[in-house]
């Protein structure tokens, strides 16, 4: 599972440049024309104008400067395109001198762009040897945690994580981290793992179970999914999403009015979320309670307006009721939803 280009550039900001100290080229270097242009293309990148920049170091014609080579792949990552960042960066990575700020920086930049575009075995030399050098940095930490994690290292991963979060890579809290990474990108195992690694250091540590609870019931074992998150809200009883998970266990066995218990409890904690609405519309139709059913499901719709199974189930509710117009606009509005979600 990989981020795409849109959401993993909100922190690209971390490569920041803005404060790159340029090193002023020497004439065996490069002309002072070449001087120029590069100072002026640094500047265009730290403004936020890398296709102006590569413009201009492309009008140069002196691709073979691996200065100009090394500012063309930096331009082109900040352009969110990684492929032509690897192309020029690759090939002149090791003509920078060591230790130098245009080395440090393409070994950055080579492996974000790598990471960006999909080859997360190929990131990782290039995050593992820029680590040292920014050992402050959480960003670069979380990125290389989630590289070894979805290169199945989690030993690797839970380091990295537990940098990230500032805890200890071997204690409870270390492990519940790792977990909760892995189980965002799918890897169950590896969460489970953790989870029950983070347990037997801290059997009362909240989240835990919680945790586990969620790989159960996606996992279609629901009275392991029910144990554990009254586990869970056996160390924090006020957890809205245990509840809800409560709730939703209860909908999928059919039991109606343990599923409304659960889920009216979990709004009185958290009113803001539009899961237990959708549930609790489900429930309360189910059970004939057709004027509550769309109380809940039109209060869901204003807090996703975009939820599509909402305004199908506002829909059928309204169709139970004899409101045929007014079902029909809203079976309209979730087709169109999922028109849009497929495309």
């Amino acid at each position: 599972m990989f981020f795409s280009l849109f959401s993993f550039f909100s922190f690209l900001s971390f490569v920041s440049f803005a404060s790159f100290v340029f090193a002023q080229p020497t004439k065996s270097e490069r002309s002072s024309q070449a001087a120029a242009v590069l100072v002026e293309a640094r500047k265009l990148v730290d403004a936020g104008q890398p296709r102006a920049a590569i413009d201009k170091l492309n009008a140069l014609g002196d691709a073979a400067n691996p200065l100009v080579a090394e500012l063309l792949g930096v331009a082109y990552f900040h352009a969110n395109d990684p492929a032509r960042a690897i192309e020029h960066l690759t090939p002149v990575v090791t003509r920078l001198a060591p230790g130098s700020l245009e080395r440090r920086e393409a070994v950055q930049v080579l492996g974000l762009s790598h990471y960006l575009a999909g080859h997360l075995a190929e990131s990782i030399p290039y995050l593992e040897e820029v680590r040292p050098l920014v050992p402050d940095e959480v960003k670069l930490a979380y990125t290389l945690g989630m590289a070894y994690a979805q290169t199945r290292q989690p030993d690797k991963a839970r380091e990295a994580f537990a940098r990230t979060f500032h805890v200890a890579p071997d204690s409870a809290a270390g492990h519940l981290i790792a977990g909760q990474m892995m189980n965002r990108l799918e890897l169950e195992a590896f969460a489970e793992a953790e989870l029950n690694a983070a347990l037997r250091k801290e059997p009362k540590l909240p989240e835990a179970h919680y945790l586990l609870g969620q790989i159960a019931i996606f996992r279609s074992r629901l009275e392991e999914g029910l144990a554990l998150m009254r586990d869970e809200l056996a160390i924090n009883p006020a957890h809205a999403m245990a509840l809800y998970r409560i709730g939703d266990i209860y909908t999928r066995q059919l039991k109606w009015d343990a599923a409304i218990t659960a889920l009216q409890q979990s709004l009185w904690m958290n009113p803001y979320y539009s899961g237990p609405y959708i549930l609790l519309g489900k429930a309360y139709s189910k059970t004939g309670q057709l004027e509550a059913a769309e109380d809940m499901l039109r209060r869901a719709v204003l807090y996703d307006p975009n939820n599509k199974s909402a305004h199908y189930l506002l829909a059928q509710v309204l169709q139970q009721a004899g409101r045929a117009e007014e079902a029909k606009r809203e079976f309209a509005i979730a087709e169109r939803l999922q028109g849009d979600a497929v495309k």
